[in-house]
């Protein structure tokens, strides 16, 4: 089943005295051959990488994203990646849309055949902190990180059921559900978490497994500049963040036969941020 996990980048911990290089190991193997993805904020970040870990591990996906442009580029890059069965696929879709999702999901099922496994993963940080919101922001995140995947997982699902279809949905939850929450960020992860134990009991009697996976810091844009190449974060008990990498890792295996007793659960990838600690969020009150 495993042909071989190799290396796909190194990053740097950069320290007083040295750099250590840090080898993030990346998952390759057969574990979803024959599956079809449809991802979510796929043309960037962690989507991105997801995809890219499922077309290695044998799948084919599609990717969602709001920019037709964008979606054409992702997708003829993660086509250029060798590999023996994967194949990538792009659908515009913007998750403040729902009105549009039945559409558009029809469109990805036309493209791969099948889909029997759904990663909300597109999400946003906007709307301030208790104090200081705005009212644009607070809904189009509130919006994007907890009613499209409300929505667009309950059509997933009744497609899944109606096709006799065993198969994975996936919400791309955050360490932030375990902090106090004070932004409209935190309350969506929160909600999120509970929709994610809610449809796993919902749908397990239909051979529909739904996890969450939370990641904390992460190696993206959303958080860090592009004239940064290091990993380093201090205020991390793991002293740094994690990689897009290691996140989709974990998501092939909680996607794949290996992961088919795990129901319900939220695994947390984050170095020890928010589980061990809560010094990496502010709550100053503004007047």
């Amino acid at each position: 089943m495993y042909r071989k996990i190799r290396s796909l980048k190194t990053k740097l911990i950069r320290s007083m005295k040295k750099k250590e290089a840090v080898y993030i190991p990346v998952l390759h193997s057969e574990l979803l051959k024959g599956r079809n993805a449809l991802i979510t904020g796929g043309t960037r970040g962690i989507g991105y990488a997801i995809a890219t870990t499922f077309l290695k591990n044998g799948a084919r996906v599609v990717i969602t994203g709001r920019s037709a442009n964008g979606v054409k580029k992702a997708v003829e890059k993660l086509n250029s990646i060798q590999t023996e069965s994967g194949k990538a696929f792009g659908v515009v879709l913007d998750n403040t849309d729902t009105a549009s999702f039945e559409k558009q999901f029809a469109e990805a099922v036309s493209l791969c055949g099948q889909v029997d496994i759904l990663i909300n993963n597109a999400g946003v940080i906007a709307g301030g902190n208790f104090g200081n919101f705005e009212n644009e922001g607070f809904d189009k995140t509130l919006e994007t990180n907890l009613k499209a995947p409300a929505l667009l997982s309950e059509i997933v699902a009744k497609y899944m059921i109606k096709q006799n279809i065993a198969g994975n949905i996936l919400n791309i939850c955050s360490s932030s559900s375990l902090r106090p929450a004070v932004s409209p960020y935190t309350l969506s992860k929160w909600g999120l978490r509970g929709l994610t134990l809610g449809m796993a009991k919902t749908l397990i009697p239909y051979n529909i497994v739904v996890n969450g996976l939370a990641p904390g810091p992460t190696a993206t844009e959303m958080l860090i500049h592009d004239d940064y190449d290091g990993l380093e974060l201090k205020n991390n008990p793991a002293g740094r963040y994690a990689t897009a990498e290691e996140i989709a890792n974990m998501a092939v295996v909680l996607v794949s036969n290996l992961g088919r007793m795990v129901v319900g659960d939220i695994v947390y990838v984050t170095g020890g941020a928010g589980l061990t600690t809560y010094d990496d969020m502010s709550y100053d009150f503004v007047f």
